[in-house]
């Protein structure tokens, strides 16, 4: 009898073979952009740390296109099995459901929420043959040449090409649009001189704004940026609808199994909280946050609420 308890007790052995044993062979994290930009930055330190916390392999999967939408659905259409992870940001699940009505996904139904990893401030840098220093004069020098200046973005319905789009509604400035497959692109072209403006998250562009290939102008974030203390905010230079900073958070698809979840979230938690990697995400410009999968879901559904608002209410246009 006693053996036989232990046996039946060993049978009822929360997570047996579930959380426990995961992650068993390699786990792939889909980045939905190219690599070179912000989004391939912060997915290559979130998969570094989840490899050292967890003992298994994480490899990065760049699927770029349609500003982020390809690999989103890439996600979603994984396995539930924790095998298949990827990046969320506010591309592929904020304004990509604004922009495209085609769009193959559900932002909030289609994923299983893990944290948001990091929080990132945006900016504005133009290349050093445009004669602006300031905020203020590149809106008076676009005016003054409408629809002659090109900015570039990491595609069309892309976080770029939201902010480029709510700039110029803000500023009243006319320029043209040019799309890329994503920022790593569109950074080698705005660096060449190809298109004279670039909007991007921070960390993708500082490293070349510190080198003085490009010149920042204004950052989106709730206060300056350690690394650019001279960068106004677009908040203080009076353009508020512009000032809103970047996330990157971990997704799986739907239906995850709650316990992958909450082994994950405890790997992430602990990967944000490694020297190394504390050191890697500040030097990218980016603040570490590692909220609940409840509170990083409530993050999206927000941002993709608010910012319907803005769209609708400024009449945005995404061509």
């Amino acid at each position: 009898m006693t053996r036989l308890l232990a046996l039946l007790a060993l049978c009822c052995l929360p997570f047996a073979g579930g959380a426990q044993s995961y992650p068993a062979k390699p786990v792939t994290l889909i980045v939905p952009f190219p690599p070179g930009g912000s989004t391939d930055i912060i997915g290559r330190i979130a998969a570094d740390g989840l490899a050292h916390e967890l003992g298994a392999a994480f490899v990065v999967d760049n699927r770029g296109g349609a500003g982020g939408a390809i690999g989103a659905k890439a996600i979603a259409d994984a396995a539930p099995d924790g095998y298949t992870l990827g990046i969320a940001t506010i591309s592929t699940h904020v304004v990509n459901p604004i922009v495209h009505r085609d769009l193959r996904y559900d932002p909030l139904a289609d994923f299983s929420f893990v944290s948001e990893i990091a929080s990132v401030p945006n900016v504005v840098a133009v290349h050093p043959s445009v004669p602006a220093r300031t905020l203020a004069e590149l809106i008076a020098y676009a005016r003054q040449h409408p629809g002659k200046l090109n900015f570039g973005t990491p595609g069309v319905g892309s976080l770029g090409h939201l902010i480029g789009e709510t700039f110029k509604y803000s500023a009243k400035v006319d320029m043209t649009h040019v799309p890329y497959r994503g920022a790593g692109p569109a950074l080698n072209d705005a660096l060449a001189g190809q298109v004279q403006v670039l909007f991007d998250n921070l960390p993708s562009s500082l490293p070349h704004i510190q080198a003085g290939k490009l010149r920042a102008l204004a950052v989106a974030a709730e206060k300056r940026v350690a690394s650019l203390p001279e960068v106004p905010t677009f908040a203080e230079t009076g353009h508020p609808l512009v000032n809103d900073p970047s996330w990157f958070g971990l997704i799986g698809p739907a239906r995850l199994a709650p316990d992958i979840v909450a082994r994950l979230h405890a790997a992430l938690a602990a990967t944000l909280k490694q020297p190394e990697v504390a050191k890697r995400l500040e030097a990218a410009a980016s603040t570490p946050v590692g909220n609940s999968p409840d509170a990083f879901r409530k993050v999206v559904a927000d941002a993709l609420a608010n910012t319907r608002k803005v769209v609708r209410e400024a009449n945005l246009k995404f061509e």
